[in-house]
């Protein structure tokens, strides 16, 4: 039985990485693997002949923690081995309303739509002339608005059941907070207006303004709103966002309509100096201008990525997450997944001591644990200092 097994050699290795990593005398690159609710739903092996869809995810509390109360014990007695995470039966296990992603636009009132075989997503709702429908509606209810009047029923739901004693595996399970990112006020306008949007940009340029300013009002009202529900700060010492959509657009014109949105979302919601940013897709160009208009100190990044330009455009002090490629190190073999993390791993980026390795970007679903080790030993073996 896994649950038997003695994870210690591996818990203190891991342990010793990142504390060494965190007073910036690293001695290894620390590894870390994300995945969401898609990598178990669409693993055989985990949800044989796709019994569970992500509708019932979606729609059913109890499906949802079941879900992902099942999906954190594989990743504490599988994954775990395979990067840098403390292995074996943790203190406690966490659920929450998972809204994949789908929450932002879900907020200003986007409806869901389930597609066979594909994460849920949302509808444009200010498609062709219905553009100023927002405007004219005002901004949602910041608790409630949108999906959120969902989230808050499923968190009932799911208080309720932990309330009333709920344990999973002999130990207590514990509700985390939602609602408290964003995915970047672009990359939400784009969901709301559709590929329209891009055209706006040229045609209706002070449209775009609007829009852009109305979905930040509208993120700062509900990630405070859920602060004070929650019990937090309403102004928080860390802040890490993210904005995809901007590898849309030029460097200019991130400057002139997106950068203002961001540095209002910054001075509303942190108080810290620094922050840290998700960008896949082909975003570096960005990269120096957020590092030095937002302060961000550690960008998440996807593909494409030249981890060598990278370094020498930002420096030896900026912290850079990122690696193999995840449908790579799906379908790659072990070989070819080692030597591409050792590739990364010898372009520079080491450089200072601020990158850890990952997938790039979410782990997709049955990637073979054979490529995950190739990565974990690829940085034992060449990301040490």
């Amino acid at each position: 039985m896994l649950e038997n097994r003695d994870y210690t050699q591996h818990n203190e290795e891991a342990k010793a990485v990142w504390e060494a990593y965190r007073t910036r005398i690293p001695i290894r690159v620390p590894v870390t693997l994300w995945s969401d609710a898609r990598y178990f739903l669409q693993d055989p092996a985990f949800n044989p002949d796709g019994r569970i869809t992500f509708q019932d995810f979606i729609e059913n509390a109890d499906i949802m923690m079941d879900v992902q109360l099942r999906g954190a014990q594989h990743r504490a007695f599988t994954v775990a081995l395979f990067c840098d995470d403390q292995a074996g039966s943790p203190d406690e296990y966490h659920v929450t309303v998972d809204m994949l992603r789908f929450f932002d636009a879900g907020f200003f009132g986007c409806p869901l739509r389930y597609c066979e075989g594909q994460m849920p997503d949302t509808v444009p709702i200010l498609a062709g002339d219905q553009k100023n429908l927002l405007f004219d509606k005002g901004l949602p209810d910041p608790l409630s608005g949108g999906i959120f009047g969902w989230a808050h029923e499923m968190c009932a739901r799911m208080m309720d059941r932990i309330g009333k004693g709920f344990t999973f595996a002999g130990k207590p399970v514990r509700f985390d907070p939602f609602g408290l990112g964003t995915d970047g006020p672009l990359t939400t306008a784009t969901s709301l207006r559709g590929t329209e949007l891009y055209l706006d940009f040229y045609t209706d340029p002070d449209y775009v303004h609007q829009l852009l300013d109305f979905v930040t009002s509208g993120t700062i009202a509900r990630i405070r709103a859920h602060r004070q529900f929650f019990d937090l700060p309403l102004v928080s010492e860390d802040w890490a966002y993210a904005d995809d959509a901007v590898q849309m657009l030029s460097s200019e014109m991130v400057r002139e309509f997106v950068l203002p949105v961001h540095q209002k979302l910054k001075k509303e919601l942190s108080s810290t100096g620094q922050v840290s940013l998700h960008l896949c897709g082909n975003a570096t160009r960005h990269f120096k201008m957020f590092r030095d208009e937002m302060n961000v100190a550690s960008f998440d990044t996807g593909f494409p990525i030249d981890f060598a330009w990278v370094r020498k455009e930002l420096g030896p002090d900026v912290e850079i997450q990122g690696g193999v490629r995840a449908p790579q190190l799906a379908t790659g073999t072990p070989d070819e997944i080692y030597a591409e993390a050792r590739r990364i791993l010898e372009s520079g980026i080491m450089q200072g001591g601020r990158f850890i390795l990952k997938e790039a970007n979410d782990l997709v679903p049955c990637t073979p644990m054979e490529n995950l080790d190739a990565l974990y030993q690829a940085a034992r073996s060449y990301g040490v200092y």
